[in-house]
């Protein structure tokens, strides 16, 4: 069974997304994964991982903005920190997600693509990847 990894993300604004489906796909190669399924997870609490649309970038932009809206940083919040909106936004994400592959491939839809999803950036982050293989017939 593969060794779980772990990938290094630096992102660069307070929130983004950034597409990792290429990263996801990489490992799966370099895992030598055929069937099975993919498990990535965020150990942040004020970041997470999401499954959306990859073919037009107004998409993810639309996303980061409208979640700002309805969960602004400046609402009244009592966190000491000054990121509560961040753990409100990442709850509503998720930290981790389990996709299916098939013939070492991501099964996702023609035009879906792997987020992680940043809410308190910039910062250095973790994404952890494993892979879980089909049990043998």
């Amino acid at each position: 069974m593969p060794a779980p990894k772990e990938i290094s993300i630096r992102t660069t604004r307070r929130c983004e997304l950034l597409n990792v489906t290429g990263e996801a796909q990489a490992f799966l190669k370099e895992a030598k994964a055929h069937n099975g399924l993919l498990v990535l997870f965020v150990p942040h609490t004020t970041a997470g991982v999401t499954i959306n649309e990859n073919a037009d970038p107004d998409v993810p932009r639309d996303i980061i903005s409208f979640t700002g809206g309805l969960i602004p940083k400046d609402s009244d919040f009592h966190h000491s920190e000054g990121n509560s909106d961040a753990h409100i936004k990442s709850s509503l994400f998720s930290p981790s997600l389990t996709i299916i592959v098939a013939d070492g491939r991501l099964c996702l839809g023609t035009w879906q693509g792997v987020y992680f999803a940043e809410f308190d950036g910039p910062r250095s982050r973790k994404l952890w990847l494993k892979f879980q293989p089909d049990p043998e017939k």
